[in-house]
């Protein structure tokens, strides 16, 4: 319902999904679950989310974080920084976020470093998009294409402690992928190869990011206050 083709620009429905997604990837806090009503109003036809909500809603916020933690933080398989899926842990992966902190900077923000959180996690370039520069998270989120559906397949694979399948926040994925084009050519092949070898490996983490002076400048637009990532575990 909400598919879109390659090029067209976002339109409200698509951006009000993304917003709504970006809150509910997010480390469950109190503030969410007060919120899940607005949530609900801003996507009343959108598939797949309501069920999320009504997950949201009825399960005790302490379940909520475990489950968050060990399907997030303690996964690499759920990672929820797009730069993962197609470089792992690589100079290469380096250089691709300081790609996304010039694509926050091209769009009027600046990233902030105090909030502790890496500029591709998938909350902050939804939410860019619902808030900020909709054309600016398109163009991210259909770069690293291969990396929203893995997340996808991870979610919907997921094995739960009563023997189903799925996880929860599986909804949100598909509710994402359902504004974004259909995989098709060179991604479907990145996501076939990634299936079968994981994200390349390179013990030289992120110091290639870090290094780079350009992107200790300029003021701190982004910050933890716009962007709910990197809640306190």
């Amino acid at each position: 319902m909400f598919r879109r083709r390659t090029g067209a620009r976002p339109d409200e429905q698509a951006r009000r999904v993304w917003a709504v997604c970006s809150r509910v990837l997010d480390y469950p806090t109190p503030g969410l679950v007060d919120a899940l009503d607005d949530l609900e109003a801003l996507v009343p036809d959108a598939p797949h989310l309501p069920v999320l909500l009504d997950h949201l809603r009825r399960t005790p916020l302490a379940v909520l974080q475990q489950d968050y933690v060990a399907t997030f933080d303690h996964t690499r398989k759920c990672a929820l920084y797009l730069t993962y899926f197609a470089f792992g842990d690589t100079r290469r992966r380096g250089a691709a976020l300081v790609g996304f902190k010039e694509a926050y900077r091209a769009a009027g923000v600046e990233w902030s470093e105090e909030h502790g959180e890496l500029p591709d996690h998938l909350c902050a370039v939804l939410q860019l998009g619902a808030t900020v520069d909709a054309d600016a998270a398109w163009r991210l989120l259909i770069e690293h294409r291969a990396g929203v559906e893995m997340l996808r397949l991870a979610l919907t694979g997921w094995r739960n402690d009563d023997g189903t399948t799925g996880s929860p926040w599986a909804a949100a994925l598909l509710a994402l992928c359902g504004t974004l084009p259909a995989l098709e050519g060179t991604e479907a092949d990145a996501v076939r190869r990634l299936v079968e070898q994981g994200p390349p490996a390179e013990e030289v983490g992120l110091a290639g990011y870090a290094a780079d002076p350009a992107l200790a400048s300029g003021p701190a637009l982004i910050s933890s206050a716009t962007i709910p990532v990197g809640a306190p575990r």
